[in-house]
């Protein structure tokens, strides 16, 4: 498959574009440093900027879905950066006519409880706060669209590197939490679930979880 990913050196994107080169997917990976990239078979490196449409478009032609690892965790004001960042990719795979855009998503609008989301509970880290509600905007502005193929994975509360174990569970709009009440996935097994996600659509114009 041809893939187009987005902010693919960042700590998710680099796991996403591990598992689909190692999976035979052929990749162009956008980011605003390619350098870090080093020369690999079936990737291409390539500078981008989301908040340039018209050039983020001519990027996206003719692909046959885009991964969007986008964040604007490096920016000083990250929830609006996010959220134009995400509505500049959505603009941009439509107009390119991808077929189909998956998106990392966030743990901050996952529900603890019916009608309440993990961002709004007593003790949320301030830290990533931002970051989560840009995240939550952008699942709305995927929901509000009326024609686009899109799917939206959350992570776990807590997503760290470890192990590529293909043993995990997969929810909608709750959070997944283990025997011990514990919310986690590593990064490698939060990749094989995106790729398996591209590879065999079972999520179209849903957000879904992946935890142990």
């Amino acid at each position: 498959m041809n893939i187009v990913l987005i902010g693919a050196t960042g700590f998710i994107g680099t796991a996403l574009l591990n598992e689909a080169l190692d999976r035979g997917h052929a990749v162009t990976a956008l980011s605003t440093r390619p350098d870090k990239l080093a020369a690999r078979a079936r990737l291409q490196a390539r500078a981008a900027d989301v908040m340039d449409v018209a050039a983020l478009t001519a990027q996206l032609a003719g692909a046959d879905a885009v991964l969007s690892a986008f964040s604007g965790h490096a920016q000083s004001d990250v929830q609006a950066y996010y959220l134009t960042g995400a509505r500049n990719i959505v603009a941009a795979v439509k107009e390119a006519r991808v077929p189909r855009l998956l998106m990392v998503g966030g743990a901050g609008s996952l529900e603890v409880a019916p009608g309440v989301q993990l961002l709004d509970t007593p003790g949320f880290p301030e830290a990533y706060r931002a970051s989560a509600e840009g995240a939550r905007q952008a699942l709305a502005l995927l929901r509000a669209q009326a024609s686009l193929d899109w799917t939206m994975l959350s992570p776990a509360a807590m997503i760290s590197p470890g192990e590529r174990t293909g043993v995990f569970r997969l929810g909608g709009d709750a959070l997944l939490l283990d025997a011990a009440g514990n919310s986690a996935i590593s990064v490698e097994d939060y990749a094989l679930a995106m790729i398996d996600e591209l590879e065999q659509p079972a999520h179209s114009r849903q957000r879904f979880t992946a935890a142990y």
